[in-house]
């Protein structure tokens, strides 16, 4: 899967705030994301990350 730091994901479960909709600011082994609600930060194994991950949303940046 391409995903790279910046990009948001849409996650199959939402966190408890509400918000599905997280940033991710590490990858490798692990993902480091952080909730767009309430800035709670999670790490999680790439593996299960990857499996719960909906959508990806990229933002392009203009030339």
């Amino acid at each position: 899967m391409d995903i790279l730091v910046g990009d948001k994901i849409v996650m199959k479960k939402q966190h408890p705030c509400g918000s599905s909709e997280f940033l991710v600011t590490r990858i490798g082994m692990d993902f480091k994301i952080r909730c767009t609600g309430c800035g709670h930060e999670v790490m999680l194994p790439r593996q299960k990350c990857e499996k719960s991950i909906k959508k990806v949303i990229r933002e392009t940046k203009g030339i």
